[in-house]
């Protein structure tokens, strides 16, 4: 399946997601932060800003239908590992994903997460450590974009697993091989959905890794 066509700018985002015109705003106030701060503090590659609504927002925003119910009597918990400039956890905060966690161990990511969530408002808990360190949340979804293959990533993210968490990892054209090395050590159950903006990309949902 073609990716869809580009999104150019907010409007289009929310043409395209569906979101309401304050979730359009927020992640307005995000976008220009990005741009700023990654004129001095490399958060994405300087080649990707001039598409930074379809490359970063949509590739973020399309595992937002992919959330599993929230629990009945409390927050949906998510915890995003290896952030960076918060794709795609951030993203899905801002959209109303629950409680989300984001680990980053790198220092200026982590100023720069701090002051999207102050000026957002999103959601968010930022915990600046490498993700061994950070505490065990038990969280309901765990994510991660372009963090290490995927056997490592379910090492990871067992940390913050129990039985019914749910993992959301965007993949690129090697997806399948790392879920050919992966399910060696690993008895997982795989849902594989296409990716919006990639058409080598696919969105893996993982469910056993607790």
């Amino acid at each position: 399946m073609p990716p869809e066509p580009a999104v150019a700018d907010a409007a289009a985002f929310q043409a395209a997601t569906g979101v309401s015109r304050e979730t359009r705003e927020r992640l307005e106030i995000y976008a220009d932060l990005l741009v700023r701060w990654n004129q001095r503090v490399n958060l994405v590659g300087r080649a990707t800003i001039p598409d930074l609504w379809t490359r970063h927002f949509l590739d973020s925003a399309q595992l937002f239908p992919l959330l599993p119910a929230r629990p009945a009597g409390r927050s949906r918990t998510l915890v995003d590992l290896g952030s960076g400039a918060g794709f795609p956890g951030l993203v899905l905060a801002i959209m109303g994903a629950g409680e989300v966690h984001l680990v980053e161990s790198v220092q200026k990511k982590t100023a720069f997460l701090h002051t999207v969530a102050r000026e957002t408002g999103a959601p968010v808990r930022v915990h600046a450590c490498r993700i061994a360190a950070a505490p065990a949340v038990c969280a309901d979804v765990v994510t991660a974009r372009a963090l290490a293959p995927l056997e490592d990533l379910f090492t990871h993210a067992a940390r913050f697993a129990h039985s019914g968490t749910l993992g959301l990892f965007p993949k690129g054209r090697n997806a399948r091989q790392e879920l050919t090395v992966a399910r060696k050590a690993w008895n997982i159950r795989v849902t594989v959905h296409p990716s919006r903006t990639d058409a080598a990309g696919r969105i893996l949902e993982i469910a056993g890794i607790g």
